[in-house]
């Protein structure tokens, strides 16, 4: 580091009140081990369970300590003020350069977090408010891709109340529409929390129940015999896609215990695919990070058929996992980006976001003395 030259301070987010809470404990832990300590200074806030704020105080230093006993503070709004104020009464600040959320889920991932970001004129990396809510709802993503003509698998959407209100019709429905087994999955969670493969009408009530636990809105989708396929992306306007690489998970599907609990799920980096099948997914993962107006980062996970070769696109996930497991970091290192050259990438195309909205006017300049209700 050049003598003299100030450390971007980048405010790493983490936990939160979602179901993949302790998924983001991981994560955050890896991009701060990430950091180029001669460039930047990390500064861990933590949000509890329950959604208090904290950041590590004294000799505080591992994550789950900060959750513990952090100081309190809370982001304030206005732009001009302080990042980050302290709740003891001593009305300090600390001030935030850049922000970098590794928060995965609901209040995270949804374009809330970015949406106080935003106000409060911060940097941060990934999707802004938009981008993070349509990313989030599986429903109206796959809208979106089907307007792009990017193929998703067949679905249809419940709301809780009408499975609550309804269930013999909307268990009609299900079955009028696919045959079994199907998925049920919350539409607005990741890391397959809340998701059941049903193979029988015993087992679609209580899948529906407990996807509704986590969600008002549910997915029904019908089951592909495929291959998991993921790509990363990486940038804003001219995003660029890394080598696919391919999930072979050691339970039947890919779900919350074969991706973090469990040992045996095999992650194949480069995938085993023909050139055709590489270009083709690699270009919608690309069109499908502009249909749904990503910017920074984001994972897109496609299905190829075991028969027949046909691909659909899954899912987006817009904060990708950055564990020692995680494939978005694993597959740029694989297309020759490192995990350290990853996490200033990020920086960078944060800050370069953060300068693309600050050329926006939000304010009409009238002339002076142009009279009417505005000069009043």
């Amino acid at each position: 580091m050049t003598p003299g030259k100030k450390r971007f301070r980048v405010g790493i987010l983490f936990g939160g009140r979602s179901g993949e809470h302790e998924v983001s404990l991981a994560s955050a832990a890896s991009v701060i081990r990430g950091l180029d300590p001669d460039k930047y200074e990390a500064v861990p806030i933590g949000i509890t369970k329950e959604g208090h704020w904290l950041i590590g105080a004294g000799a505080q230093k591992m994550l789950p300590e900060v959750l513990k006993g952090g100081q309190r503070v809370m982001m304030t709004a206005d732009p001009t003020d302080a990042a980050l104020v302290k709740l003891d009464g001593s009305g300090g600040g600390q001030r935030i350069d850049v922000v970098f959320p590794v928060m995965h889920g609901t209040f995270g991932e949804d374009g809330t977090i970015q949406g106080l970001l935003d106000l409060a004129g911060l940097p941060f990396v990934g999707a802004g408010v938009l981008g993070s809510a349509i990313g989030m709802d599986k429903d109206v993503a796959k809208r979106l891709l089907q307007v792009a003509k990017i193929p998703v698998v067949p679905w249809i959407t419940i709301h809780r109340y009408d499975w609550e209100s309804n269930p013999d019709e909307i268990q009609g429905a299900v079955e009028l529409k696919f045959p079994y087994p199907v998925f049920v999955k919350p539409a607005t969670l990741g890391s397959s929390v809340g998701m059941t493969k049903v193979h029988s009408r015993a087992e679609l009530a209580p899948a529906l129940n407990l996807a509704s636990e986590f969600a008002m809105k549910i997915l029904v989708e019908e089951s592909v015999t495929a291959r998991e396929i993921e790509v990363s992306v990486l940038g804003n306007h001219n995003p660029q896609a890394s080598v696919p690489g391919e999930i072979v998970p050691h339970r039947e599907f890919y779900d919350y215990a074969a991706k973090y609990l469990e040992e045996g799920t095999q992650l194949l980096i480069p995938a085993k695919l023909k050139p055709a099948q590489v270009e083709k997914i690699r270009t919608y993962a690309v069109e499908a990070f502009r249909a749904l107006e990503l910017s920074g980062m984001a994972r897109v996970d496609f299905f190829l058929e075991k028969e027949g070769g046909k691909i659909y696109l899954n899912e987006v996930n817009t904060i990708p996992g950055f564990t020692s497991i995680s494939m978005y970091p694993k597959l740029w290192e694989a297309s020759g980006i490192p995990f350290r050259e990853l996490i200033d990438k990020l920086i960078d195309l944060a800050l370069e976001q953060h300068r693309e909205k600050a050329r926006t006017k939000y304010q009409i300049e009238l002339p002076a003395g142009s009279g009417g209700a505005l000069d009043a």
